[in-house]
């Protein structure tokens, strides 16, 4: 391969580590094609050239030695501004990195920008384009970290995930998002929204990449090899399949009859009527906490909020403390009972998103697939597996029980595989 910034980081990692691959070589043409692509993808909410050549000479041994990453603009970096997409913010520089951005330089990797992300995380858009189609959205809240990665500026990345913000993102833009079990990376540093929901995550260009880098930041070994043996999947709509387009409908059969021709157990599985209840349940919790996360800003800075976000502060702030303790509890009950509901399988198989990555810039489309795994805390990979009918790519999401981060990763493996 001629040009190093399509090199996967796992490939990239490999040259590095045999001399046939310099930091500086690999910095230099990614930030050629930020320069021939990012006046239309418009994925940075700030980068210095300079100041990443600097970097990447600089680079640290380690598993992400010169691999350069793309650091979602909620999380803290010392070099560089954190402004959150949001006036209120504007120019303001931490004085430490945030605790995954410590342990990626830790690694050998080398911060490249910030990338654009959604007013504090949730709904009001920055203005980062799909790079498979310049008048679609990215998704979000995670927008420039996955249309970076799709385009080949970085080939790794953080985002965050308190509905949708990783899953559905790296979807649209046809790569691959890892939201791991909540808490696993570390969010100090991060401007946390909702306490009970928000979660550090990866984005890359293999599975195998997001491994790699998940690993290396949270001090874990995930990159298991790929089973030899075939999984138990379980094919589930989730109480969102009403929202599903037809390419996602159609896409589900697909996958699941190559899962199957693969040598997959494949079955249906649905979830406990219970868990219907957090359609309900996920809206009070993120808004209700996310209004208090943001006292600062609801009291000093009103006027430079957007009227999407503080119209949801206000209504959070307007849940009784009894609904939001039934919404906890909510939470609570099905994270229980989610082991049992999908005993006798290894993963789960759904849908990443309602379909294809919406027309426009100004909604970043619907987490109706991402926020009951979110609620539930455990991990997601979501893969590449075709595209819909305006060519736009289609992923799936491969879901299992929290704290086996490390299989559902090679599982996620063997189904990009079957479905590849």
């Amino acid at each position: 391969m001629s040009d190093p910034s399509r090199l996967t980081a796992t490939e990239a990692a490999k040259r590095i580590a045999a001399g046939t691959l310099r930091p500086e070589a690999l910095m230099e043409a990614c930030l050629d094609r930020v320069a021939a692509r990012e006046e239309q993808v418009r994925a940075f909410a700030w980068l210095d050239p300079a100041l990443a050549r600097r970097n990447a000479a600089a680079a640290r041994s380690g598993p992400l030695r010169g691999l350069p990453v793309g650091v979602k603009d909620v999380i803290d970096t010392a070099d560089m501004p954190t402004q959150m997409n949001s006036p209120a913010w504007a120019g303001w520089r931490p004085r430490s990195d945030a605790g995954c951005v410590a342990w990626t330089r830790a690694a050998g990797g080398v911060v490249m920008g910030k990338t654009v992300t959604t007013e504090f995380a949730t709904r009001h858009p920055g203005p980062t384009a799909n790079p498979h189609g310049l008048g679609r959205t990215p998704g979000g809240s995670s927008s420039g970290s996955a249309a970076g990665v799709a385009d080949f500026f970085f080939p790794l990345a953080f985002g965050t995930q308190t509905g949708g913000s990783v899953i559905r993102p790296a979807a649209f833009c046809g790569v691959v998002g890892y939201k791991p079990s909540y808490g696993m990376i570390n969010r100090i540093g991060m401007k946390i929204m909702s306490d009970s929901l928000d979660t550090v995550g990866v984005m890359a260009r293999s599975v195998a990449d997001c491994a790699l880098f998940a690993g290396a930041v949270s001090g874990r070994d995930l990159a298991a090899p790929v089973p030899d043996t075939a999984p138990r999947i379980g094919i589930c709509r989730s109480p969102s399949w009403d929202l599903a387009a037809p390419e996602t409908r159609d896409l589900l059969g697909r996958v699941a009859t190559r899962l199957s021709a693969a040598g997959a157990h494949v079955e249906d599985r649905e979830l406990p009527e219970s868990f219907a209840e957090l359609v309900a349940a996920h809206p009070v919790v993120m808004h209700a906490e996310s209004a208090r996360a943001i006292g600062w800003e609801l009291a000093t800075s009103r006027s430079q909020l957007s009227a999407a976000l503080t119209e949801k502060m206000d209504w959070g702030l307007a849940q009784a403390p009894d609904r939001l303790d039934w919404a906890w509890q909510v939470f609570r009950t099905v994270q229980a009972g989610f082991p049992a509901a999908t005993e006798g399988l290894d993963v789960l198989v759904t849908p990443s998103a309602p379909g294809e990555a919406p027309e426009g810039l100004g909604w970043t489309g619907d987490p109706a697939f991402n926020f009951i795994w979110t609620s539930l805390h455990v991990p997601c990979v979501t893969v590449p597996a075709g595209t819909g009918p305006n060519g736009m790519p289609l992923g799936i999401q491969i879901v299992g029980r929290r704290g086996e981060d490390r299989a559902v990763l090679a599982w996620a493996e063997w189904v990009a595989r079957a479905v590849g």
